[in-house]
């Protein structure tokens, strides 16, 4: 039987173990039952741990932490609607957070994080009282509720950014009301503890559940990933990005984690350097142990989860097993839009990707046509997305191997990984490079993946072999870096948290945004060469607005086949302008979409004599009697003359070029809408007021909540071109 079909069945056991005892962090204390007897099987020991399981498939992991919550950044991003929403999602996704204090998803995801880690906390207590707690079944399940612990925190700090620190299982007596622990102690202390247990760990390919249980494999990736974290930077309560190293005494107990090298010397990290040889080693250690090569093709590991199929020993090193029916959102908030009664069911799509991102793919890289999902199903028809519609291609319902049901909706039982063998190779990669610069290592292990991406490509030799050879500085080869995780992991919810440590998030967004308004000003440039004044403007504020002058404003396109998949779209172009007559092209049964020219927007507006008539003005010639004929503005401010062409019309003409609502919204608590923010973008979730009022300790004050804008945005002005006389 599959894991996922036991976490219900069995976890309802685990949970009569974990009783609550408070109603203020809703964490779990000691069981009403004797944990001696809790813990006096494997059976009893596995329903525990399924307990910890399970809270995957609850809303706020299935939807919200899985995906939804991981945007916006530079790959994916939701635009939220107009206005500034309370108590919505809509304002993580535009990063609004102080409107939603009173959120109850934020309040329902604290505790869903807090509940995981207080059972995982009491399963590796049970486990050390227990008499059989050293059999390799019994350490086995403690790696994994050690592993699902960290996994937890690592949301945790993500997210929240400091949170509080619960080391151990809550005991009857303990202060479980705690402030917040800065995030820098939780990685090491998570760390440790894995570091302790990794050894006594089953790889998956021989523990019970695969790779839909958290094994060796996993274990190994997760070190290197939070090592990774441990040295990078994050958000600190004045509103600042650091690193430890930058304002803690990280020889301190609390940030040091020892452990073996890959010549098996006994080693303390506490630096930053240290944490990227820890990083370094582990991704080595994997390697050598349990290697491993890439699936041939990038689509086989979310093919493989959508047909419900699982693998172990190769390119996926744990996932998420949902549950059909009970959890699971892969495919209805995550994935590609089924709409208007398609047979597999409905979604309510709310993780987009943007242009800028699809646009950054070069050519040849087969992963933008799997990952980026420029079409969407209605009534089991295919049909093409404007570039600011664009989903993720990874997962679709409609493709799934089961038969959903076309009333169905959420719970599709679809799996989502947690990590990938090239995640792997880029974390080394990417340790390698910070440590001693583009090494043969770094390179190799960057040419793995990117010889995958571009093994069905014409320019292969460019793009794989001179692409990395041209990366010969430190500096180069991390940009390669950045960007290659973007392309490789588009849509499985790592961008945002790989900004942060980096200290990159500010700077990719507005690097986003300045990439989509310089690719839209190129639909209205023709028009703006004309006004000396505007272009000028333009060419001093956006200098490279013409090396975007090919970038599409329209995707031509024509069904070719009737079988509802994304091959049945035959494509014009799918990235570069084309010179093209609408007519013609729409004459010859082509559709198009529109593409660049969804980034920026003309307001229009007339003025006769002083007044002011709005956006709506014509203007009719009458080349037989000589005339013109103007008619502005609506009922009843409205006017209608006729005056011969020869005299002046007195009519002004006003054209304001900005940014579009989409390219303003996305970003809005950042910037407000400009395009240059603080150079900190505020990615840190509230905690919800319910738990601040049941805390005497806990608080949402500094992190940048003070100081984050709540208004709607200001679109970017681009230009404004008045024509006197029109």
């Amino acid at each position: 039987m599959k894991l996922k079909n036991i976490y219900i069945l069995s976890a309802a056991v685990g949970i009569l173990t974990l009783a609550s005892c408070s109603d203020t962090l809703d964490v779990s204390s000691p069981s009403q039952m004797d944990q001696d007897m809790a813990f006096s099987s494997t059976e009893f020991a596995t329903n525990a741990i399924n307990g910890v399981y399970v809270l995957f498939c609850e809303d706020p992991y299935t939807s919200r932490m899985c995906g939804v919550w991981m945007q916006n950044t530079d790959v994916e991003a939701e635009v939220p609607s107009s206005g500034v929403p309370a108590s919505d999602r809509r304002a993580v996704w535009s990063m609004q957070a102080p409107a939603i204090t009173g959120f109850n998803d934020v309040y329902n995801a604290w505790n869903n994080n807090l509940q995981a880690i207080e059972r995982a906390n009491q399963v590796r207590a049970g486990i050390d009282k227990s008499a059989i707690g050293q059999s390799d079944e019994m350490q086995q399940i403690k790696g994994e509720a050690t592993c699902l612990k960290a996994f937890r925190y690592y949301l945790m700090c993500g997210l929240w950014g400091d949170v509080p620190y619960y080391d151990e299982a809550a005991k009857w007596g303990d202060v479980i009301d705690k402030p917040r622990t800065d995030k820098n102690v939780i990685y090491s202390r998570c760390l440790q503890q894995l570091v302790d247990i990794e050894p006594n760990m089953k790889w998956s390919d021989v523990n019970t559940g695969g790779i839909e249980r958290m094994g060796r494999d996993f274990a190994i990736g997760l070190i290197a990933r939070l090592a990774l974290f441990r040295a990078g930077y994050g958000l600190t309560v004045d509103g600042t990005m650091k690193r430890a190293d930058d304002y803690l005494d990280v020889t301190a107990d609390s940030l040091t984690v020892t452990y073996k090298n890959l010549s098996g010397a006994e080693v303390t990290a506490s630096s930053h350097n240290d944490y990227l040889q820890m990083a370094k080693d582990y991704c080595q250690k994997i390697i050598q142990m349990k290697p491993r090569d890439l699936n041939p093709d990038f689509y086989t590991a979310f093919l493989n989860e959508m047909n419900y199929t699982v693998v172990n020993n190769s390119e996926v090193l744990a996932e998420v097993a949902f549950v059909q029916n009970y959890g699971g959102d892969v495919g209805w908030s995550l994935g590609v839009p089924n709409t208007d009664g398609c047979t597999n069911g409905s979604t309510t799509i709310q993780v987009g990707l943007t242009p800028s991102y699809y646009m950054s793919f070069a050519d040849g890289d087969y992963r933008r046509e799997i990952t980026c999902a420029n079409y969407n199903h209605a009534a089991d028809t295919i049909r093409a997305a404007a570039s600011t519609s664009i989903k993720v291609g990874k997962w679709d319902r409609g493709l799934a191997a089961k038969d959903l049901g076309k009333d169905s909706s959420k719970g599709t039982g679809i799996n989502f990984p947690l990590m990938r063998w090239s995640d792997i190779l880029l974390m080394l990669a990417e340790a390698e490079n910070e440590l001693n610069g583009p090494t043969a290592l770094a390179k190799d292990a960057l040419t793995k993946v990117r010889a995958r991406a571009f093994s069905k490509a014409d320019n292969y030799a460019e793009q794989v072999t001179a692409y990395v050879n041209s990366l010969n500085t430190k500096e180069a080869f991390f940009n390669a870096i950045v960007n290659e995780r973007a392309w490789e992991f588009g849509g499985e919810g790592l961008r945002k948290f790989d900004l942060v440590r980096w200290n990159l998030y500010a700077q990719k967004i507005e690097e986003a945004m300045r990439t989509m308004l310089c690719w839209g000003i190129n639909h209205y440039y023709a028009d703006i060469e004309k006004d000396d004044a505007a272009l000028a403007k333009v060419l001093r504020e956006y200098p490279e607005v013409r090396n975007y002058a090919n970038w599409a404003n329209k995707l031509w396109y024509r069904k070719s086949g009737k079988d509802n998949k994304y091959t049945d779209i035959k494509w014009y172009n799918t990235k570069y302008q084309i010179d093209y007559d609408d007519a013609t092209m729409t004459g010859d049964g082509w559709s198009s979409v529109n593409w660049g020219s969804q980034l920026i927007k003309r307001t229009r507006s007339y003025s006769y004599k002083g007044t002011d008539y709005g956006t709506t003005g014509s203007k009719t010639e009458n080349k037989d009697a000589g005339t013109v004929t103007y008619a502005l503005g609506t009922a009843p401010n409205n006017i209608e003359f006729t005056i011969s062409k020869e005299e002046p019309s007195g009519v002004t003409r006003t054209d304001k070029y900005e940014a579009s609502d989409y390219a303003t919204r996305l970003y809005r608590g950042y910037s407000n809408g400009a395009l240059k923010g603080n150079g900190v973008a505020p990615y840190i979730l509230p905690i919800g007021i319910t738990t601040l009022n049941a805390s005497a300790v806990l608080n949402n004050n500094g992190y940048c909540f003070n100081s984050t804008e709540m208004g709607e945005g200001i679109n970017v002005e681009v230009a404004t071109i008045v024509t006197e006389n029109w």
